[in-house]
C-alpha cells in the first residue's frame, strides 16, 4: 500500500495517510497567547477540517480523538466547542486527559485518526 504524507517537515508530518486511514498530527492553535480554551479549540478544530480535506475525507469519518488539556478543569469549554463542531450520529472514539504540553500558553492539543 502507499503511503502519502501532507505537510511533510524535517520532524513530522501534519498527517499520514496509509490505506484507507487518515493519521493526523496533534493539533495546537495557531498565534495561542490572545486565546482561551474555546477559542483554542476552535482554531485546532478549523485546521482539522482543512487536514481531512487535503486527506480526502471530513469529520463525518472520524475514527478516533485524542485531546490534551493543560488544565483539566477547562473540560467544559473545550467540549463546548468540539459538541458544536464533531458530525452527530458519527461521533469517534474519544479520549480527554490533562497534561503538560509542549508550552504553557498552549491549553488544548487535538489528534484525530479518520477513515479516508
Amino acid at each position: 500500500m502507499s503511503i502519502r504524507r501532507i505537510g511533510a517537515g524535517a520532524r513530522m508530518s501534519q498527517a499520514v495517510i496509509h490505506g484507507n486511514t487518515a493519521y493526523l498530527a496533534g493539533c495546537v492553535a495557531r498565534e495561542p497567547d490572545s486565546k482561551d480554551v474555546a477559542a483554542q479549540t476552535k482554531d485546532i478544530l478549523e485546521q482539522i477540517d482543512a487536514t481531512l480535506a487535503q486527506a480526502g475525507t471530513d469529520k463525518s469519518k472520524l475514527l478516533s480523538a485524542t485531546i490534551w488539556l493543560s488544565d483539566i478543569s477547562t473540560f467544559d469549554q473545550m467540549n463546548k466547542v468540539w459538541d458544536g463542531w464533531v458530525s452527530q450520529g458519527n461521533t469517534p472514539a474519544r479520549a480527554t486527559v490533562e497534561a503538560k504540553l509542549a508550552a504553557p500558553r498552549f491549553k488544548v492539543e487535538i489528534g484525530v485518526t479518520a477513515a479516508v
